[in-house]
């Protein structure tokens, strides 16, 4: 995984991407479990449509290698929690959503180390 710091960074953005789109589609179409249409932040479709947006964001301009890039995957990551967050562990429908809680920090984590930690270097020889 730190091998390739900007493919584990995209992947973990794409994996969140994918699973707030799928929580949105249920809102809309009314398959349960589906999130809250209000949390206390605000509207979930907003929220969701925001967190897409930082999210292709870093990956265009770079989740590792540029400046932006890594401000737009930090507020990806920092706006994950309202849909993946430990909270959902206490949720009455978590035995309903445990993949995607469980998948959505693995993301955030991805992230989250691609960002930090640097790979290190092998000696040649």
């Amino acid at each position: 995984m730190l091998g390739r710091p900007t493919e584990t960074a995209v992947a973990g953005l794409v994996m969140l991407i994918i699973l707030q789109a799928v929580m949105l589609a249920s809102l809309f179409a009314g398959v349960a479990p589906h999130p809250p249409t209000k949390i206390p932040l605000g509207g979930i479709g907003p929220i969701l449509g925001a967190s897409f947006a930082v999210a292709a964001a870093a990956i265009l301009l770079g989740p590792v290698t540029s400046g932006a890039g890594r401000v737009f995957a930090l507020l990806a990551v920092a706006i994950a929690p309202l849909s993946f967050g430990p909270q959902k562990y206490l949720d009455t429908q978590f035995p309903l959503i445990w993949p995607a809680v469980l998948l959505g920090q693995v993301s955030a984590i991805m992230v989250l180390v691609s960002i930090f930690v640097r790979p290190t270097q092998k000696p040649m020889g």
